[in-house]
């Protein structure tokens, strides 16, 4: 894994890339610094720089993560990844650890920003809001690049992985204004099921090679649904909106901001990337052995 991790960072800053991605989050959190933290006299770095720029992950992070798998099956280096003697998890954390290396550094100038405010007079609470936001700002980006890896695992089209990436993280970032669209027995919650119903299905019954085990789960779930929905409706548009409010990932992120400092958004943010990493462990380990 050590000597993934090496090749990775290293292969970061070979060409412009990473000097480019590193020079663009730096340089959008240093404006916002000067035209609010200093140009008003603010302390509160984490609302008025880190929450105000989190919009950028969008883009930096997908960049970042689109080629760590996409360009392996591309380039067909990822055959000597899979017949070499690492393991995949070592393969995937070694992958992820030097993204995330990578996405530290412009966190390490935000906590240069931070010192430039506490010399400036700013108080210790402030301080420790301040770096406790970018604690939870670090943890939300090293999540959506577990998650861009993931997805980058999925195509050997490095500009593919990127818009996927941009697309899953713009929806996690729109959700909470979805989520508010959706009211208690809304007929979007049953359509949304019967989906998920239907994939589960699909999924079950490729796994097994059996059509007639995906008919059956599907019209078993499909029933369950559907008799849910007409008993307790209100079950089921809420068990609706709390599947929506764990797809926002930006959200946790505003307890922070708020100067509250969460450890169930920590938890959060550990476990779904946790999540994605086994995702894509899995992926790595079926296409091993095949």
């Amino acid at each position: 894994m050590t000597a993934i991790f090496k090749r990775e960072f290293r292969s970061s800053f070979s060409g412009m890339m990473g000097w480019l991605l590193t020079a663009f989050l730096t340089g959008t959190s240093a404006l916002y610094f000067f035209a609010n933290n200093l140009g008003f006299g603010l302390t509160d770095f984490g609302y008025y720089t880190l929450y105000q720029t989190v919009f950028v992950l969008l883009v930096y992070v997908p960049v970042l993560a689109m080629r760590s798998f996409a360009e392996e099956k591309h380039s067909r280096t990822d055959q000597l990844l899979l017949t070499s003697p690492v393991s995949v998890w070592g393969i995937v954390l070694g992958k992820y650890l030097a993204m995330c290396a990578v996405f530290a550094l412009p966190c390490l100038m935000d906590a240069l920003l931070i010192g430039v405010l506490r010399a400036l007079g700013s108080t210790n609470t402030a301080l420790l809001s301040n770096f406790s936001s970018l604690l939870c700002y670090y943890l939300l980006g090293c999540t959506a690049i577990a998650i861009c890896e993931f997805l980058s695992s999925l195509t050997e089209n490095q500009i593919i992985a990127a818009v996927m990436g941009f697309g899953a993280l713009l929806l996690a970032y729109l959700m909470p204004g979805l989520r508010s669209l959706f009211n208690a027995g809304s007929v979007m919650a049953l359509v949304v099921f019967t989906v998920l119903a239907a994939a589960v299905s699909l999924w079950a019954g490729l796994r097994s090679r059996s059509l007639t085990l995906g008919c059956f789960l599907f019209a078993a779930l499909a029933a369950c649904i559907s008799v849910l929905f007409t008993v307790r409706s209100a079950w089921l548009t809420e068990a609706f909106s709390s599947v929506l409010g764990a797809l926002a990932l930006f959200s946790p992120f505003e307890d922070f901001v708020n100067g509250s400092f969460s450890l169930p958004s920590l938890v959060y943010y550990i476990s779904v990337a946790g999540l994605f990493l086994l995702f894509t462990a899995q992926g790595i380990e079926k296409r091993r052995w095949n």
